[in-house]
């Protein structure tokens, strides 16, 4: 069993959203048997990934041929710890949008629970394959899942916002197809691990095909990550979309900083010869400009889903920081705060949609409306978000921002990096301290809430599972520090990777 471990992750979810697809999960009526059936896999996925990261921190990375046709011809998956955390990152996450969705998401259409699930099958797959096609087969996986979740339960809105998604997603495709057939076409595979050893041998001419190619994979990264100038997608389609959903796509931003990690660690990092590190005079002005564009619009932001959305892309900028110091302390720094913004973000969505179901009409708007019914809890729960987001001690959203400031040794890096994240933080603050005023104390005159509606116990529960990952990441800050110093350093050495597959003497 443990030799098929690394392809369970995929398995589970994709047999699972086959199994709801049949009778007797399919009928409207049947929602009861499809919401059993779906927290079982959930809880499956979520017990499938810690017994991934125990193996491997006993055993070492794992590699599964598909078929047991071996590298670099073969379907590979690749197993190590950075891809194991991010595995159950994705399992807690969704685990906790299931819960979320019990409270009545779910009845609006008899397919949500499917869906999720191929979802996570995508999101799985990204993060475990070790070919550049298979990335992209599984990136079409998670967007053809995407795009009927967005649309999930109807409406204006949600089909407005659905349009620019898919067709910016199908330039991405296409943009993806291209760079996918420039690299075939200069180093002969797509295995990401095979390519780097076949990087460094080009001719001049090849070179500046494949950093053509290299370069054109950023832009689809970049797509996906909603890294500035391709991030003005994100705040209105997270703010369309239902709220499990949007906590759900909290994760998929993760996706394209994940593949920008890899692809530019493995295949363009210190050993690529003359492409090495190509990418990073580019990030570092766009991580920054992300960061800046971010804050800005999270003042700006007109609603609460809003500003969550700009704060979706403080995060990506930020890891994107982390990635541009090309250090394994660095990319350990970044792997931290990777978590607990996908987490703590995911939370604030499903928050907002809380207080906005007992606003009435003017929902999670800044403007004056009646007032919250459940407002003491609701308001303990946004003041716990709001403090982690913007990085407040003792919470994680510090010790994630701490670690990465830590990274930044060199003292033009330290100058740049602590004021833009610093002065983010405040903005973030300024930010959310607005909205809690607006949300919590400004309130319509004699009006009572009587009609209003209070939140679920399955919302309470979706909500705070989440908002749980930040006294849990600071309570087990130094082994979860210690794992992710022992990720980044497995990333990085990527001799060690080409051994495990064999692919040296093949090469040789």
């Amino acid at each position: 069993m443990i030799d098929h471990l690394p392809i369970l992750p995929i398995l589970i979810p994709m047999l699972g959203g086959l199994m709801m697809l049949l009778p007797p999960f399919i009928g409207v009526e049947n929602y009861q048997y499809r919401r059993v059936a779906s927290i079982l896999l959930i809880l499956l996925q979520v017990a499938c990934s810690i017994w991934l990261i125990l193996t491997i921190i006993q055993s070492g990375a794992l590699v599964y041929a598909v078929g047991d046709w071996q590298p670099p011809f073969g379907i590979i998956l690749y197993a190590d710890q950075l891809s194991a955390m991010l595995i159950a990152l994705t399992s807690v996450l969704g685990l906790g949008i299931t819960l979320y969705s019990f409270a009545g998401t779910d009845r609006e259409g008899k397919y949500f629970h499917p869906l999720v699930q191929f979802q996570l099958l995508g999101i799985y797959g990204a993060f475990l394959t070790n070919d550049l096609f298979n990335l992209f087969v599984f990136f079409e996986v998670l967007l053809i899942a995407s795009y009927t979740l967005l649309i999930h339960g109807g409406g204006k809105q949600k089909t407005a916002a659905n349009v620019h998604y898919v067709i910016l997603n199908l330039i991405g495709s296409s943009l993806f197809l291209i760079a996918l057939g420039t690299l075939y076409g200069t180093t002969g595979t797509l295995n990401i691990t095979d390519m780097s050893l076949r990087i460094t041998n080009l001719s001049e001419s090849q070179a500046i095909v494949a950093q053509a190619g290299g370069s054109l994979l950023l832009v689809v990264f970049g797509l996906k990550a909603a890294m500035l100038p391709l991030h003005f997608w994100l705040p209105r389609t997270y703010a369309a979309t239902s709220a499990p959903v949007a906590a759900l796509f909290a994760i998929m931003t993760k996706v394209g900083v994940y593949c920008i990690f890899r692809v530019y660690t493995v295949i363009f990092g210190e050993q690529a010869g003359e492409l090495a590190n190509m990418v990073q005079p580019w990030v570092w002005p766009l991580a920054i400009a992300s960061i800046v564009l971010g804050s800005i619009g999270a003042l700006a932001s007109p609603n609460l889903r809003t500003l969550a959305g700009n704060l979706v892309i403080i995060s990506v900028g930020t890891l994107l920081i982390s990635f541009a110091l090309r250090t394994p302390e660095a990319t350990a720094a970044g792997m931290l705060y990777l978590v607990h913004s996908t987490l703590i973000t995911g939370a604030l969505f499903l928050i907002a949609d809380m207080i906005g179901q007992q606003r009435g009409k003017a929902f999670d708007r800044f403007v004056v409306a009646r007032k919250i019914k459940q407002q003491s809890l609701l308001g303990i729960l946004f003041f716990v978000a709001a403090l982690t987001v913007a990085g407040l001690p003792p919470f994680s959203g510090f010790l994630g921002k701490l670690v990465i400031l830590q990274a930044a040794t060199d003292s033009l890096e330290k100058i740049w990096i602590w004021s833009i994240v610093l002065i983010s933080s405040l903005i973030t603050i300024i930010a959310l301290s607005r909205a809690g005023t607006t949300l919590f104390w400004r309130n319509t005159p004699n009006r009572d809430t009587v009609d209003s509606l209070g939140f679920s116990k399955w919302q309470l529960c979706g909500a705070g599972l989440l908002l749980l990952a930040s006294p849990t990441i600071v309570i087990f800050g130094a082994s979860i520090i210690q794992y992710t110093n022992e990720a980044a350093a497995q990333l990085h050495n990527v001799q060690s990777v080409i051994e495990i597959m064999g692919l040296q003497e093949k090469t040789q």
